[in-house]
C-alpha cells in the first residue's frame, strides 16, 4: 500500500486537479473505442532493397486499395496509377512530370485536394492527437486545418481552406507540401511493422534496408539466424566474420563489406593469391576464406562439447592424397583439394599468415562505425521473438524432440526448453554485446545448430562446398528439426502457444526462415490457420523456388489477411510507367467483431492508466 501510495502521488503531480484527471479519463477511453492500428508483418527481406523500399512505400498494396476506393468513379485506372505512383516516389515522379510540362497551379491544386482526401479517409480511425504528432512539422498546422475542415453554413471554412491553397501556391511551395502529404499518408497507412528476421545476406543491400528501417515510425525486429550472424562478426567473433565474408563472396555482394562498411578484403586477397593463385582471384578468395572457416568452426567446436556437434570436425577425415572425405564412415570423393595450409599435426590450426587476414578482418568489423551503427538498431529494437496483439512472433522455430515435445540444450548443469530457451538465447545475444566471451561463442551456434531457435537444420557448409550436389545428396541434404514437421499440427501449434501464454482462437505463431514454395503447392496459412509462415521468397535469388516474389501479412481492425507479393521491376519503371508489384490477397481470418484499440495490448495498458486514474480521482 506504501507504494501504491506513492505511486499515486506521483500521478497527482501530472494530474493535479479532478478537472485534469477528468479530462484524461476522457480521452483515454474514447482512445479505447477507436479501432486498433495496422500492423504490417514481413520477413527474410536479405538485402533486397529496391523491391522492399517500394513495398514501403505502397503500403504493401494498401495505398493502392485506399485510392481505388475513394476515386473509382472519378479517376480512370492509369489516372489511380499515377497518383499512386506520385505518392511512393512524389519527388521523382514530380520531376519527370515537370520535364513533360504536366505541372502547373490547375495541376497542384487538383492533386493537393485529392492527397488531402486520402489523407482525411486514413487518420479517421486515429485521435487528432495522434495524427498531429505523425504530421510533419513544417506543415503541421496547415495540414492540421485541410484534413479536418468541416463544412458550414455559408462555406466560410471551405474559403478559408482555399485561401491557404493559394498562399502554398503563390509561395510556390506546392512541392514540399505535397511530399509532407505523401509522407503523411504513407505513415497513416501502417501503424507497426514488425520484421521477422533475416534482413541480411544474398541481396547486395541490407545497409540500405537497416537505413530505412532506423526511419521507420514504429518498427520491431525478430532476429533471423542471418541478422544474428552479422551480430556475432561485429562482437568479434572471428568464426562469424569468416562466415559473413565467405556469404557475401559467395552471393557476390562483397560491396556491402568494402564500400559500406569500411572491411578491407586486400589482405585475405593477397592471401588467396599467393597460395591460391592457380584460379580466379575471387575463387581463390572463397577457397581461402573456406578453410580458414573450417578450422575456426572446429576450434570453437572443441571449446564447447555442449554444443554437441563433433560431427562437424571433418578436416581431420580428409585424405589429402586421394583427395577423399570419410563422413558417417563412407569415403566420399571431393571436387577440390587444395589444401595448402592444412598440415597433419593439427588441422584446425591456423598458420600465421592466416591468423594475420582472420585478426585484420575482426579488427575491421569490431571497428567499422556504420556497422556499428546498424548493429545497435538491432540490438535495440530486436529480440529472439515477441508476443503482441495475441501473436507469437519468431524467425525459426521452437526446437522439438522427435515424439514433437518441447527440447532445448544444456549449459551449466541446466536444460532449458521453449520460451526458457529462447529467454536464455535472447540473454547470451546481449552479453555478447557486453563482451562475454562465451555468449560471444554461442552466437555461432545460434546460426548453425540443428537444435537453435534462429536455425534449427544441421548446417552442412563443409559437405555443400566439397561435395558433388548430386552425387552424395544424403550426404549435402541439411536434415531439420523436428519442430518443422510438427508445425503443420494444430495441437503442436496450440501447445507452443500457451508455453508462451497464449489462449483462445484468434492466437497465432506467425514464422519466417523456410520459405514457402508455392509453385509447389506449399501453402504459408497452416495448422488451421494457428501458424502462419510468411517467408515467401523476398529476395530475387528465391523467386525461382517459390514462385512469388514475398509475403505481406496485414493485420488489422477488421482481422487478418496476407498479401502475395509478385516480382518488383524496377524504380525507375515504377516511376516512368506507373508500374506497381502486383499484389493478391488472402483473408487469413475475419473479425467476428470490430477490434478496437480496447482489444490490443495497448489497450489494456490504457485501461490499467484509466484504473489508476479512478483510484487517483477518487483518493
Amino acid at each position: 500500500m506504501d507504494q501504491r501510495e506513492k505511486y499515486l502521488a506521483l500521478l497527482g503531480e501530472k494530474y493535479p486537479t479532478k478537472q485534469a484527471i477528468s479530462r484524461e479519463i476522457i480521452n483515454l477511453n474514447a482512445i479505447l473505442n477507436l479501432p486498433k492500428g495496422t500492423e504490417h508483418f514481413m520477413s527474410d527481406l536479405h538485402g533486397e532493397y529496391d523491391a522492399f523500399y517500394h513495398i514501403v512505400n505502397n503500403c504493401s498494396g494498401v495505398i493502392r486499395e485506399k485510392v481505388k476506393m475513394i476515386f473509382d468513379e472519378r479517376l480512370s485506372e492509369s489516372e489511380q496509377r499515377e497518383l499512386c505512383t506520385l505518392i511512393y516516389y512524389p519527388r521523382e515522379k514530380m520531376e519527370l512530370l515537370e520535364k513533360e510540362g504536366h505541372i502547373n497551379d490547375d495541376w497542384y491544386r487538383m492533386t493537393l485536394y485529392q492527397l488531402i482526401e486520402l489523407a482525411r479517409v486514413l487518420s479517421s480511425k486515429y485521435t487528432r492527437s495522434k495524427v498531429r504528432k505523425a504530421l510533419p512539422a513544417d506543415f503541421a498546422y496547415i495540414i492540421d486545418e485541410l484534413i479536418h475542415v468541416q463544412k458550414d453554413e455559408d462555406d466560410n471554412q471551405v474559403v478559408y481552406h482555399q485561401k491557404i491553397m493559394d498562399t502554398i501556391l503563390m509561395l510556390q511551395n506546392g512541392d514540399e507540401f505535397l511530399i509532407a502529404l505523401t509522407e503523411l499518408i504513407k505513415r497513416l497507412a501502417v501503424d507497426h511493422l514488425h520484421i521477422i528476421g533475416d534482413i541480411y545476406d544474398r541481396g547486395p543491400h541490407a545497409d540500405r534496408i537497416m537505413d530505412l528501417l532506423m526511419q521507420h515510425h514504429s518498427v520491431d525486429i525478430q532476429w533471423g539466424n542471418h541478422d544474428v550472424l552479422w551480430m556475432g562478426a561485429a562482437c568479434g567473433n572471428p568464426v562469424c566474420v569468416a562466415l559473413v565474408v565467405r556469404n557475401n563472396i559467395h552471393y557476390n555482394s562483397m560491396s556491402i563489406l568494402e564500400n559500406e562498411y569500411g572491411i578491407s578484403l586486400r589482405k585475405l586477397t593477397s592471401f588467396a593469391s599467393k597460395f591460391y593463385g592457380n584460379q580466379d582471384l575471387i575463387d581463390a578468395a572463397y577457397q581461402a576464406i573456406s578453410v580458414i572457416l573450417f578450422k575456426l568452426e572446429g576450434q570453437l567446436i572443441r571449446r564447447h562439447p555442449e554444443y554437441e556437434m563433433g560431427d562437424r570436425l571433418l578436416l581431420d577425415n580428409i585424405d589429402l592424397t586421394k583427395g577423399t572425405v570419410t563422413i558417417d564412415g563412407e569415403v566420399c570423393a571431393m571436387t577440390r583439394n587444395d589444401f595448402p595450409t592444412l598440415f597433419d599435426e593439427d588441422r584446425y590450426a591456423l598458420t600465421p599468415e592466416e591468423t594475420d587476414v582472420i585478426d585484420s578482418l575482426v579488427s575491421d568489423f569490431v571497428n567499422s562505425t556504420s556497422l556499428k551503427r546498424h548493429m545497435n538498431f538491432l540490438y535495440d529494437c530486436g529480440s529472439m521473438y515477441k508476443i503482441h496483439n495475441g501473436n507469437l512472433l519468431f524467425h525459426g522455430c521452437v526446437p522439438l524432440d522427435k515424439d514433437g515435445n518441447l527440447d532445448g540444450i544444456s549449459f551449466g548443469g541446466k536444460c532449458y526448453k521453449g520460451r526458457a530457451y529462447l529467454d536464455y538465447a535472447e540473454k547470451s545475444v546481449r552479453r555478447a554485446r557486453e563482451g562475454d566471451h562465451s555468449a560471444i561463442d554461442f552466437m555461432w551456434y545460434l546460426w548453425a545448430g540443428i537444435k537453435s531457435p534462429l536455425s534449427g537444420r544441421h548446417i552442412k557448409t563443409f559437405e555443400r562446398t566439397y561435395l558433388d550436389l548430386e552425387q552424395y545428396k544424403d550426404k549435402t541434404y541439411e536434415q531439420r528439426n523436428p519442430y518443422y514437421h510438427f508445425y503443420d499440427n494444430e495441437r503442436i501449434c496450440n501447445m507452443l502457444l500457451r508455453e508462451f501464454g497464449l489462449y483462445g482462437d484468434h492466437c497465432h505463431i506467425i514464422n519466417g526462415h523456410t520459405p514457402v514454395k508455392k509453385k509447389d503447392g506449399q501453402l504459408p496459412i497452416r495448422a488451421n490457420g494457428k501458424l502462419i509462415v510468411i517467408d515467401g521468397g523476398f529476395c530475387e535469388s528465391y523467386h525461382e523456388q517459390t514462385g512469388i516474389a514475398g509475403y505481406t501479412l496485414i493485420y488489422n481492425s477488421h482481422g487478418l489477411r496476407l498479401k502475395e507479393h509478385q516480382p518488383f521491376d524496377s524504380v525507375e519503371a515504377a516511376i516512368s510507367q506507373n508500374a506497381d508489384i502486383d499484389s493478391g490477397s488472402q483473408i487469413v481470418e475475419i473479425a467476428e467483431h470490430r477490434i478496437m484499440v480496447k482489444d490490443s495490448d495497448n489497450g489494456k495498458v490504457i485501461a490499467e492508466e484509466i484504473r489508476d486514474l479512478m483510484d487517483l480521482l477518487h483518493h
